[in-house]
């Protein structure tokens, strides 16, 4: 019969578990990949990442927020004397595997970063949000992966550059749902270059009536391609049940790419995402490697 300690920390995993199934739509497919170790420690890590994205997402006054992220950077410096799910199941993952908890602390600042309206102002600065809210995720992913026969400064920089990538794509994807947001994250002295005014229409769709912004984005998903490849270095250095997961949760941004590369304007009036069975379809030909996702 297990400690009643023991039975806390399993319950806590799997209340991660249970958030992960809820909210990942897109990991949760590389996460069940992993062996029953690794895809707990990655439920933890996701789930606390899941709780700072909702507080900035969330409904509450920026000043609230603001206090909210302070909260979670206050647990992050005591999560052993935790009593939260969530952060019970982060400091045992901690315990189990070299998680660089100030990856956290980096997410916190790219969220705080917006609560405020956004505005990019160049590519430099783009690419540094990017680190925070993404590149920070990649750490996170490869502390419970592992790597081997890599200086590990370079598996994590692979893992930083994977999800800059990753994060540009959701950029791509999420235009309109940002502007209507008060935030853009495409970088203006670029818009400007490429005479590209972000507005919407009388349906609330962008306008695009010079065929501008569709040139820019695949400008920008060229750009994001070429991040992806830099990444995706990092696969060969994994196990092989890591390399799937890693590969499934990369794949299926990498179709969303490929689709907005396509038809730019597939993003002009809804949130582009793949089905069920097509991002089913991208874990099942990351398990059994078969091509380059």
């Amino acid at each position: 019969m297990g400690s009643p300690m023991r039975e806390t920390v399993e319950q806590a995993y799997a209340t991660c578990a249970e958030i992960t199934r809820a909210e990942a739509r897109n990991f949760s497919y590389g996460i069940r990949l992993l062996p029953p170790p690794k895809r707990s420690a990655l439920c933890a890590l996701y789930a606390l990442a899941r709780r700072i994205d909702d507080i900035g997402d969330g409904t509450l006054p920026a000043t609230e927020k603001r206090d909210a992220l302070a909260r979670v950077r206050k647990d992050l410096g005591r999560l052993g004397e935790a009593d939260d799910p969530v952060l019970l199941a982060v400091a045992d993952a901690a315990r189990r595997y070299p998680v660089p908890l100030t990856a956290f602390e980096e997410l916190l600042d790219g969220v705080e970063h917006d609560l405020e309206p956004v505005r990019i102002g160049d590519i430099e600065e783009l690419i540094r949000y990017c680190r925070c809210v993404a590149g920070s995720v990649g750490r996170l992913c490869l502390s419970v992966f592992g790597s081997h026969g890599t200086d590990p400064a370079l598996a994590s920089q692979y893992a930083d550059q994977l999800g800059i990538a990753l994060q540009q794509i959701n950029i791509l994807r999420d235009v309109r749902e940002d502007l209507v947001g008060g935030r853009v994250y495409l970088p203006a002295d670029e818009l400007e270059q490429h005479g590209v005014e972000l507005r919407l229409d009388d349906r609330g769709a962008l306008e695009d009536p010079q065929a501008r912004l569709a040139g820019y984005l695949r400008f920008a998903a060229g750009r994001a391609e070429d991040w992806y490849g830099l990444g995706l270095r990092l696969v060969p250095h994994l196990d092989s049940r890591s390399a799937a997961s890693c590969r499934a949760m990369a794949g299926i941004y990498h179709r969303l790419l490929a689709r907005i590369e396509a038809e730019p304007s597939s993003v002009y009036d809804r949130r582009l995402s793949l089905s069920t069975g097509e991002k089913a379809r991208v874990a099942m030909a990351s398990l059994i490697g078969v091509g380059r996702t």
